[in-house]
């Protein structure tokens, strides 16, 4: 008897396995106890990696607001501009534009490069410099020389500063040179540029001295600037 009921068991118990089994088939869900664990630790690190989100995209907002911009489906859109890469800047960058100044300096040799008033290049302004007179009586200097100041080695550019002081051109450094060679209207970063005071290029007359006339203000801002900031050159 005893016998009988433990047969029952078994098999009631292996009936219970099969409509499990065939149930989880039909469902087309089997799930084991393995996978339940790998679920749960899947869904824990999903709202972690969402919190984690939430409070970067807190902090962002906070230091910069109107960075974070919610749409209305829900979508997350980030208003941030990408920072220049810079390497290690010279020991003798002195004057060094801040960055509103650099954008003050880069929007001129843009426009320079635009009135065909720009050389670019180490040996082309080295050369523009050896040939200027090493004294004038103008007020107005004939030109500026602007130098990327993380150059690598340092010895391309060490000798301008100087070179430029014996010819009486005032001169500045910026942070980068990626953006002086994209300043200059070419694709190559550049070390070194020299803006002049006059125009080139052939146009029609009226076309020419009102392009002279801007561009004579642009320059007078540029020498203003630059002259302002050699007088906090520290030696």
């Amino acid at each position: 008897m005893a016998k009988e009921k433990s047969v029952d068991k078994e098999e009631r118990k292996k009936e219970k396995k099969a409509s499990k089994e065939k149930r989880s088939e039909v469902d087309g869900v089997h799930k084991t106890k393995k996978d339940k664990r790998a679920g749960k630790e899947k869904k824990a690190a999903a709202a972690e990696d969402a919190g984690i989100s939430t409070k970067l995209l807190n902090t962002l907002e906070d230091e910069k607001p109107g960075s974070v911009v919610i749409k209305e489906d829900g979508d997350i859109h980030l208003k941030i501009k990408d920072a220049p890469i810079l390497g290690a800047l010279v020991p003798f960058a002195n004057p060094l534009a801040d960055e509103k100044g650099g954008k003050k300096v880069l929007k001129s040799v843009k426009k320079a490069a635009k009135h065909k008033a720009l050389k670019r290049g180490v040996k082309e302004v080295v050369k523009a410099v050896r040939k200027s007179p090493t004294t004038s009586s103008e007020d107005t200097p004939h030109s500026v020389v602007v130098i990327a100041a993380d150059i690598s080695p340092m010895d391309v550019i060490s000798h301008i500063p100087v070179l430029c002081e014996d010819h009486s051109i005032p001169y500045i450094f910026i942070a980068s040179r990626t953006e002086l060679g994209a300043a200059g209207s070419t694709k190559r970063p550049t070390s070194v540029v020299m803006v002049g005071r006059e125009p080139g290029g052939k146009k029609k007359v009226v076309e020419k001295e009102e392009g002279e006339e801007d561009w004579r203000e642009v320059y007078k801002d540029l020498v203003k600037f630059v002259s302002k900031a050699s007088k906090n050159v520290k030696i």
